[in-house]
């Protein structure tokens, strides 16, 4: 596990952005934590170091999004809202990982839908308003260079 204090929005963001160059096709990025914690920030940072030229907002009500401007397709979604893990599997999110990169929030509500190939992000928003990241990394993402998210 890698853990890093980012002070601002600003920071979580470029450490997003310094984990968009780790990432190859197919991976699968799940982001957890409380309301306000960054998770849309931080898939926006992801999205910025993957080139996408658009702004990032939040699927919560459109379950998914896809950008195509960037080096990598970036797929965009919430689960929050999802009933069921069919609803899940519907979106076929795994499957357009396979050509880019697919970023989850509230994933851990459809883990047992994941590949257990994949970068789990915890996110903590503290009481100064910082923000505590955790990087639990499984499969081929636990020989990849994570403490380079640490610069």
């Amino acid at each position: 596990m890698i853990e890093i204090h980012c002070p601002s929005d600003a920071d979580t963001r470029a450490a997003a952005r310094r984990l968009a160059a780790l990432c190859r096709p197919g991976d699968v990025i799940v982001l957890n934590g409380s309301l306000g914690a960054g998770k849309t920030a931080f898939a926006g940072g992801l999205a910025e170091g993957l080139g996408v030229d658009e702004p990032v907002t939040s699927p919560t009500f459109v379950l998914m999004r896809t950008y195509r401007s960037g080096f990598l397709p970036f797929f965009h979604v919430d689960a929050y809202r999802l009933g069921s893990i069919g609803e899940f599997e519907d979106l076929t999110a795994i499957e357009s990982a396979e050509e880019g990169v697919v970023v989850i929030e509230w994933g851990g509500a459809v883990a047992v839908a994941l590949p257990k190939d994949r970068l789990e992000v915890e996110l903590t928003r503290n009481a100064d308003e910082s923000r505590t990241i955790r990087f639990h990394p499984a499969g081929t993402w636990t020989t990849r260079q994570l403490k380079e998210i640490e610069s």
